[in-house]
């Protein structure tokens, strides 16, 4: 039978297809399932606060860290204040723009940050009682107060480093509330980590525990346990100057985006 010319280049394109699936495939590089830590909803019988619960905004789901402990963070740093005097916080209290606290998206609620402007070498401490900043680029939202404390009002941002503190006491005397924040260590000196993957599957963090010994990094998987579930994270050590560490969060934050600074 006398087959038409659209009938043979259909029957070429079959035998193409056919051809090519039999054929040897490409390798394609592993992938990583990378979790969240509290991405997934905790066992019934354990309570978890509002504020340590995944949220929506603009798009972007967030998810708490269930820990402070050894954070460090370098952005840039805003402030919002008159508009929002007044209004409740994400955490259910009255905003006060006078009031050394600040918004940021992960940390756990009444964290306790050293806050420096690395432009012009100011300190001050605040409290995380707000969720924010959601603008790209911002790792941190202050009040009034505390951007006053950095001499960033007039400018209304600015390079800071933030680091959690020590633990903070509270106590009462002559019925006065009374704060005293533990010292705290210099962070900018110490062992560093930088973390590239969190994984509820042991075999997918050894994998890439693997890969990154045979490319020469030093790499280490810390066990964590959260709300029922244990995370297998996988830290590469960045070194004894916190500088170092930056860099080197910068360099693999290319290929992992999540990527940050562990301070032990």
């Amino acid at each position: 039978m006398k087959m038409s010319s659209s009938t043979r280049l259909a029957a070429i394109c079959l035998l193409a297809a056919a051809l090519a699936a039999c054929g040897p495939q490409t390798a394609r590089p592993p992938r990583y399932r990378h979790v969240t830590e509290t991405a997934k909803r905790p066992p019934r019988d354990m309570k978890v606060p509002p504020t340590q619960r995944p949220y929506r905004v603009g798009g972007h789901t967030y998810y708490p860290i269930p820990s402070a402990h050894g954070y460090t963070e370098t952005g840039i740093a805003s402030w919002y204040g008159p508009n929002f005097h007044g209004k409740k916080t994400s955490n259910g209290e009255t905003y006060d723009m006078h009031a050394p606290t600040a918004a940021h998206k992960t940390l756990p609620m009444n964290t306790r940050l050293l806050v420096e402007n690395l432009e012009n070498g100011k300190k001050t401490v605040v409290r995380v009682n707000d969720r924010g900043p959601f603008v790209k680029g911002r790792i941190i939202d202050l009040s009034n107060a505390a951007a006053r404390a950095l001499g960033m009002t007039r400018k209304g941002t600015a390079r800071v480093r933030i680091t959690a503190l020590g633990e903070a006491r509270t106590t009462i005397r002559g019925g006065e509330r009374i704060t005293r924040f533990l010292p705290y260590r210099d962070f900018r000196a110490g062992e560093f980590y930088v973390q590239i993957g969190s994984f509820t599957n042991k075999a997918n963090a050894d994998r890439l525990k693997r890969e990154m010994l045979a490319m020469g990094r030093k790499t280490v998987t810390q066990v964590y346990h959260s709300a029922g579930h244990r995370y297998y994270r996988v830290q590469i050590r960045a070194g004894r100057h916190l500088e170092q560490a930056q860099r080197l969060e910068r360099e693999l934050e290319r290929r992992f985006p999540g990527a940050f600074v562990i301070a032990r």
